[in-house]
């Protein structure tokens, strides 16, 4: 079973069961989750047998329900395929680490689209008798996870209002020696045929340099689901990533070798890690994007959703304390116009901009929605 593909394709069939042991738990756990995407009902929740992650669940399909509603959006396949990465076995007890890749497809006004998201999630199976049961479902990553490191006064940078307190980085750690003092310069955007920064220079008195929305999407929908090589990629990737598509469609790198100024990447040299918070930061980006500036990357802030377009930027606040902590690429419309983006951290293609499906989402979220300029 290692490294093996479990599928679960819609219309109501179940995988067949040729599975012992805890493998056939791990599968019929697999058809209880597809099992409510197939049919639009909570209740096959009651077959997981971790009540914590039976609760997570219920959560995420009730804010989810709940905007389907008024979208008159209706799900019309679903389909799970789960790949085990790690297992360890013993007697009594095992663990894995299995990888879901859901897709799903939705129809609204006889059109539809189809979503994908990749899932990591390690189980702990326990043996009773002959039996083996699921004991804990943990969710191996989330919008939602972070870490944090202290932040100098200096370092902070007056345009992040961060001041001396701890931080919520989108990376896990920046070399505080990459703090080097570089003259500050811009780099053009390769497209998305160019594999990482580009070499060329930009002339930020020069007007007309157009934001290339197509390249950024054809970008993010090329490295939705892997890392692209010529980047560093990191356990909390979402504002890397945005980052990269962003740049792919031709928005000019402001490179000032200062971590806490402009927006930039140079990757890793000579074991020290170079890019600006902007860059990597889901909090940095937003907070970027809401300056006005006369040249380089800028963006205007809209009130709707409505108003993006391709190649534009939703940020999201989970808490609602002005404290943001992911960050999308709009690559999609629904047929009535709404936005659907992409992502990493948890790798989704053409998902609902609105992350209600997400573990990370609460009541308290609020949105801030970037339209990229047109001209650089």
């Amino acid at each position: 079973m290692n490294r093996r593909n479990l599928r679960h394709a819609g219309g109501g069939r179940r995988m067949p069961d040729r599975e012992s042991g805890w493998q056939q738990a791990l599968v019929d756990y697999v058809n209880a989750v597809n099992e409510d995407g197939l049919s639009g009902q909570a209740g096959t929740y009651r077959r997981v047998p971790d009540p914590e992650h039976r609760a997570r669940l219920m959560r995420k399909y009730e804010a989810a329900s709940d905007r389907r509603r008024p979208l008159r959006a209706k799900r019309v396949r679903s389909e799970i395929r789960a790949r085990l990465l790690r297992k360890a076995e013993k007697a009594t007890e095992a663990e894995c680490d299995v990888q879901l890749h859901l897709l799903h497809s939705y129809e609204q006004e006889s059109l539809s689209w189809q979503e994908e998201r990749l899932e990591r999630e390690r189980i702990r199976f326990i043996r009773a008798g002959s039996r083996w049961r699921i004991d804990r479902i943990e969710p191996l990553a989330t919008e939602r996870r972070e870490e944090a490191w202290p932040v100098h006064e200096a370092e902070a940078g007056e345009g992040f209002g961060w001041g001396g307190r701890t931080v919520i980085p989108s990376v896990p750690y920046i070399n505080p020696a990459a703090m080097t003092a570089f003259k500050s310069k811009v780099l053009a955007g390769p497209g998305a045929a160019g594999g990482g920064p580009g070499e060329g220079w930009f002339d930020p008195s020069r007007r007309g340099t157009p934001y290339r929305r197509e390249e950024t999407v054809a970008y993010a929908d090329r490295w939705w689901g892997e890392y692209n090589p010529a980047y560093e990629g990191f356990e909390v990737n979402c504002t890397n990533y945005v980052s990269q598509c962003i740049f792919a469609g031709g928005a000019p790198m402001n490179y000032t070798g200062r971590r806490e100024s402009g927006w930039w990447y140079k990757g890793r040299v000579n074991g020290q890690e170079l890019w600006s918070y902007s860059w990597a930061v889901a909090h940095g980006l937003q907070n970027y994007l809401s300056r006005p500036r006369s040249w380089g990357l800028r963006a205007e802030l809209v009130e709707s959703p409505r108003q993006l377009m391709l190649g534009d930027v939703i940020c999201y606040d989970w808490d609602g304390n002005g404290r943001f902590q992911h960050n999308t690429v709009v690559t999609a419309f629904t047929p009535d116009g709404m936005p659907l983006v992409n992502a990493n951290t948890i790798s989704s293609r053409h998902r609902y901009w609105d992350y209600r499906d997400s573990y990370a989402w609460t009541e308290r979220t609020q949105y801030r929605f970037f339209h990229i300029v047109d001209e650089f």
